[in-house]
């Protein structure tokens, strides 16, 4: 059985809650999740990959079971987000690793290559979007209408994302039979969710989103010059970000691995093995990979 540790690090005064497994020596697999979840995204996958991977997941402020600090003590945008987790991969001493991202962990993952090109050695895409051609445009106008004006009228119209049936949704459309979805995945996040002023940090995010897209040319500059290894493996029934978020991503990483998966948003969920295999697969190109400036 492969052991899982459950870790805290303090980042300037924030508690980070982490999940930790594999050999030291191994090669680093950052694990970067989205909303409206954590860490927990990855319970199954982590013992997936701890034979060949040290994998690292931490809980993103405001989520899971890192701080959730009020909105009052905390600016709640995706910089202040990736320069805790910055903080975090400084604290546990990691300085070169490839990056699993998934929906608000690509712009943070992005955000961190930005920030130290050379560290970032190789990008897993699990419907984590770099270009506009991956939004859904049904899905996405109320966040853009928010992040223009954040009246309260626009605020009613985002309210409901942080619902049960909302958060319930992320995880079983796309999905050709939702009874594989394991319900305590949506009960796990709707309880972290319900907590005393998450709400406010979660609509404070939903207002920054827009802040991401301005930087999706560095991200594909980034792309190119450093010819970073990508795999892109996506559920192509994603209603949030569509499959053509996966596909764009050859046109600045022309070797770049597309898998589409008969899948949603969370698709650990339902095709965990096909993913676990296709990361086990993609080791030899992370380990390969030469960092910038070597």
């Amino acid at each position: 059985m492969v052991a899982v540790h459950h870790r805290t690090v303090d980042v300037d005064g924030l508690t980070v809650f982490y999940r930790e497994a594999g050999p030291a020596d191994a090669p680093v697999l950052l694990l970067l999740h989205g909303y409206p979840t954590s860490s927990h995204m990855f319970r199954h996958l982590i013992p997936a990959l701890a034979g060949s991977y040290r994998v690292i997941a931490p809980d993103h402020i405001g989520f899971g079971r890192s701080s959730a600090p009020d909105v009052s003590e905390f600016d709640y945008t995706f910089d202040a987000l990736a320069e805790v987790t910055r903080g975090f991969l400084a604290a546990v001493g990691v300085r070169r690793y490839a990056i699993y991202v998934q929906d608000y962990g690509a712009p943070i993952g992005w955000r961190l290559a930005l920030a130290d090109p050379a560290a970032v050695l190789a990008v897993v895409s699990q419907n984590g979007n770099a270009y506009e051609a991956g939004f859904v445009p049904d899905f996405w106008a109320p966040i853009w209408a928010y992040g223009a004006h954040r009246s309260p009228e626009n605020e009613a119209l985002l309210r409901p994302a942080l619902s049960r049936e909302a958060v319930e949704w992320q995880y079983t459309h796309g999905v050709p039979d939702p009874d594989l979805i394991d319900p305590d995945a949506w009960e796990h996040d709707l309880a972290l969710l319900a907590r005393p002023g998450v709400d406010r940090a979660q609509l404070a995010l939903f207002g920054d989103y827009a802040s991401n897209r301005d930087r999706y040319p560095a991200v594909h500059e980034w792309l190119r010059s450093h010819r970073v290894p990508v795999l892109a493996i996506w559920g192509r029934n994603d209603e949030i970000f569509g499959p053509a978020g996966a596909e764009a991503f050859r046109r600045d990483a022309p070797d770049a691995e597309i898998v589409l998966l008969d899948g949603g948003h969370f698709l650990l969920e339902s095709h965990l093995d096909e993913v676990a295999a296709a990361i086990l697969a993609f080791r030899p190109r992370v380990v390969g990979a030469t960092p910038a400036g070597d």
